[in-house]
C-alpha cells in the first residue's frame, strides 16, 4: 500500500486552517447564544403556594447535598467580606451599602452550579461537586456567559449610579469616618435625599434584573433556547405573575439581608437554599416541553 505523502505545510496554510477553525468556533458560539429556533416556552400561572413549594424543595436539596453545596458557595460570603474591607480601607464608604446590596444582582449567575445540582438530583443523576463543575462543559455555557457579562454590567452601572447620587447630595468630599457618614445621612436634608433617591433607583435596578433573570438562566441550562428567548420568557413570567414575582423578590431580599448581617456568614446557608429554590421555581413557572 502506498503511504500518503505528508507535508509540513507553510505559514499561509496554517493561517487559513486557523481562520477556518476560528470561524467554526465563532459560528458554534453564535448558535449557542442564539439557540435553536423553537417555539417560545409556555409560561404557567403561579401563586404563593408555588413559592412555598420551591423554597421547601430548595431546602431539601440543600439538606441532601450540604457538604458539596457549602464547598461551592463559601466563596460568596468571602468575596462579600473582601469587597467590603476594600471599600472601607480605600475611603470608599459611600459605596459600601450599594456594594453589599448590589452584590445580589450577581446572584443568578453565581448560583449556576446550584441549578445544575438540583437539575441532576431531580433526574436521579449524581449531583455532587463534580456535577456542579460539569456545568462549565454545558452546550449553553456561551449563552450563560453572555448573561453573566450582562449582570456584571448592571452591577457596575449600579455602583457608578450610586456614587453619582452621593456626589450630587453629600459629596463630593469623602466622609472622614463611618460614624460621621451615618450622622450626615440621618441628620441632614442632603443625606435623606441621597437615601430616598438611592433606594428608589436601586429598586429599579433590582426589579429590572429580577424580571430578566427570574427563570432565564435555569432555562438556558435546561433547554437550548438562546439568550433572547430566555430573557423574553423571564419577562413573560413576570408579566403574567407580577405579584408572585414581586413576592419572590421580597423573599430573596429579606433572606439575603438576614444572611448578610452576621459578617456575610449566613449566606453559606441562605444562598444555596435560594439557588436551589430558583431552579424549582423555574420548573413551576415554565411548562415542560410538549405540554
Amino acid at each position: 500500500m502506498v503511504k500518503p505523502i505528508e507535508t509540513i505545510g507553510n505559514p499561509a496554510s496554517w493561517t487559513l486552517d486557523a481562520v477556518a477553525g476560528s470561524s467554526r468556533y465563532v459560528s458554534r458560539a453564535v448558535h449557542d447564544i442564539g439557540g435553536d429556533r423553537l417555539a417560545p416556552p409556555e409560561v404557567a400561572s403561579l401563586n404563593l403556594d408555588d413559592l412555598r413549594i420551591a423554597l421547601r424543595k430548595g431546602r431539601d436539596d440543600f439538606a441532601a447535598l450540604r457538604t458539596d453545596v457549602i464547598f461551592i458557595v463559601i466563596l460568596y460570603p468571602v468575596m462579600g467580606l473582601v469587597l467590603s474591607a476594600l471599600a472601607f480601607s480605600h475611603d470608599l464608604l459611600p459605596i459600601v451599602f450599594p456594594l453589599m446590596s448590589g452584590f445580589a444582582l450577581l446572584g443568578p449567575i453565581a448560583a449556576l452550579g446550584l441549578y445544575e445540582m438540583s437539575r441532576r438530583r431531580e433526574k436521579g443523576e449524581p449531583a455532587g461537586f463534580g456535577a456542579a463543575l460539569g456545568v462549565l462543559g454545558s452546550p449553553a455555557i456561551g449563552a450563560i456567559l453572555v448573561m453573566g457579562l450582562a449582570l456584571v454590567f448592571v452591577f457596575v452601572a449600579w455602583l457608578l449610579t450610586a456614587y453619582l447620587i452621593f456626589t450630587l447630595t453629600l459629596g463630593p468630599e469623602t466622609p472622614t469616618s463611618a460614624r460621621a457618614f451615618l450622622t450626615d445621612i440621618f441628620t441632614t436634608g442632603a443625606g435623606w435625599t441621597m437615601l430616598i433617591v438611592g433606594c428608589g433607583v436601586g429598586f429599579v435596578f433590582a426589579a429590572a434584573t429580577l424580571a430578566m433573570t427570574v427563570v432565564s438562566i435555569p432555562l438556558l441550562l435546561d433547554r437550548h433556547v438562546g439568550v433572547p428567548t430566555a430573557v423574553s420568557t423571564s419577562l413573560e413570567v413576570t408579566r403574567k405573575n407580577p405579584s408572585v414575582v414581586a413576592a419572590w423578590g421580597l423573599i430573596v431580599v429579606v433572606l439575603l439581608l438576614l444572611g448578610t448581617a452576621p459578617l456575610f456568614l449566613g449566606l453559606i446557608y441562605v444562598f444555596p437554599i435560594l439557588g436551589h429554590a430558583t431552579w424549582h421555581l423555574y420548573q413551576r413557572a415554565v411548562k415542560p416541553q410538549g405540554v
